[in-house]
C-alpha cells in the first residue's frame, strides 16, 4: 500500500508547482522505508510525539504555564549549562502537582487532554489503543500472531521502568527469543515504548547488556492495566513518575541510559549533555533536607560529574558532594 503510495506522491509532486504535501502515518517503519524511497531529495520527514507537561499545561491553564516555563528553563539551563539558580518561595506547587497527576495518570494525546471528563478521557484512550495497537500496527506490519503481540504489550505495561528479560518473556508469551526481539522492535518504532540501555566503562563490574522499558504515552500503558487510580493509591507510582521524568529529559537529550553494577548499585538515569554525564534520581517523595541515597553517592565517587539532579515530590534544595553539585527539584517543573 504505503510503496503505491510513494510512487503517487512522487508523480504529484513532481507535476504540481508550490503545493505542499503533508503525510501522516501510524508506522514509521513503513512511510520512512517503503514511502521515502520515492521521495528522495522531495521531503522532510519528523515525528510528532504526544504532548510535553508543558504543552499540556499550555493547553490546559497559559497563566500557569507561564510559571512553569521559567522555572523549566531554570532547570533545564543547569541541565544543559550547569547554570545555578536559587528558587525561595513556590506557592504555586500544590496547582502543579495537581496538573501533573493528571497528566501522568492519562498521558499526552491531544484529545485526551482537550476534555476534562475521566470517563471520556478512558473511552478516548481506549479507541486509540484498539485502533493503533490493536489494529493498525498489527495489520499494517502483518503481525501474525496477535495474542502474543497484545500479551507482550500487557507485560512490557506491568514491569514498567524495570530490566527486559528476554527469556522471561519469551516463556509467558510462549514465543522465543528472536521473535520477541522482532516484537520489542516494533512497539519501539512505533512509538509505543522506549527503551534505555545501560551506561558502563567498567566492564568488570557494571551491566552493559538489558535495556530498561518504558512507554512513550503513560495514560495508553494505564490503559493496558486498567488503572486510572490516583498516584498515592497505586503501588507503582514511582515507576510512573519515573517514567514521565525520562519522557521529559529526551527532550533535552537523546542520549540517556541508567547505570548498574552486579552489586546492584542502581541510578535511575545518566545524560550524556555535550559530552558530560550527569546523574538523574527519581525520589517522588516528601524532602525535609538534601538526602542521598548509597547507589547515588557511589556513581557519584566513580564519575565525579559537576552536577546532578534528584526529581522529588514538592522539594526545592541542593547539596554539595564533592566536586558535585546536586539540585533537587520538583517532578512538576521536569
Amino acid at each position: 500500500m504505503w510503496r503505491r503510495g510513494g510512487q503517487k506522491l512522487k508523480l504529484l509532486y513532481d507535476i504540481t508547482e508550490n503545493v505542499k504535501f503533508i503525510v501522516t502515518g501510524s508506522s514509521s517503519l513503513e512511510l520512512t522505508g517503503a514511502t521515502s524511497k520515492y521521495l528522495v531529495g522531495r521531503m522532510f520527514s519528523f515525528y510528532l510525539f504526544p504532548f510535553n507537561l508543558g504543552e499540556f499545561l499550555k493547553a490546559r491553564d497559559e497563566r500557569l504555564w507561564r510559571i512553569y516555563k521559567k522555572r523549566n528553563e531554570l532547570v533545564n539551563n543547569f541541565i544543559s549549562k550547569g547554570e545555578n539558580f536559587t528558587v525561595e518561595s513556590d506557592i504555586f506547587l500544590k496547582d502543579f502537582e495537581n496538573l501533573l497527576e493528571e497528566f501522568i495518570t492519562f498521558g499526552g494525546y491531544p484529545e485526551v487532554i482537550k476534555t476534562r471528563d475521566e470517563e471520556t478521557k478512558r473511552v478516548i484512550i481506549k479507541n486509540i489503543y484498539e485502533t493503533y495497537i490493536g489494529r493498525e500496527i498489527i495489520e499494517l506490519l502483518k503481525i501474525h500472531d496477535v495474542f502474543k503481540f497484545r500479551r507482550l504489550t500487557t507485560l512490557l505495561s506491568s514491569q514498567l521502568g524495570g530490566m527486559i528479560n528476554y527469556n522471561e518473556l519469551a516463556s509467558l508469551c510462549n514465543s522465543y527469543y528472536k521473535e520477541i526481539l522482532g516484537l520489542l522492535e516494533v512497539l519501539e518504532e512505533t512509538f509505543v515504548i522506549r527503551n534505555i540501555r545501560p551506561f558502563y566503562r567498567n566492564l568488570r563490574t557494571e551491566l552493559r547488556k538489558n535495556p530498561k522499558v518504558y512507554f512513550v504515552d503513560p495514560g495508553l500503558r494505564n490503559y493496558v492495566i486498567n488503572n486510572f487510580n490516583e498516584l498515592e493509591k497505586r503501588v507503582d507510582a514511582g515507576a510512573l513518575v519515573e517514567n514521565f521524568a525520562l519522557n521529559q529529559l529526551s527532550h533535552l537529550t537523546e542520549k540517556v541510559n541508567y547505570w548498574r553494577t552486579l552489586g546492584k548499585a542502581e541510578v535511575d538515569f545518566i545524560l550524556n549533555v555535550g559530552g558530560e554525564v550527569i546523574p538523574v534520581e527519581v525520589k517522588y517523595a516528601t524532602f525535609k533536607k538534601p538526602a542521598i541515597s548509597k547507589s547515588f553517592r557511589s556513581f557519584i565517587s566513580a564519575y565525579n560529574p559537576g552536577r546532578a539532579l534528584i526529581i522529588t515530590k514538592d522539594y526545592w534544595g541542593e547539596i554539595k558532594l564533592e566536586k558535585t553539585l546536586i539540585k533537587f527539584i520538583p517532578a512538576c517543573y521536569m
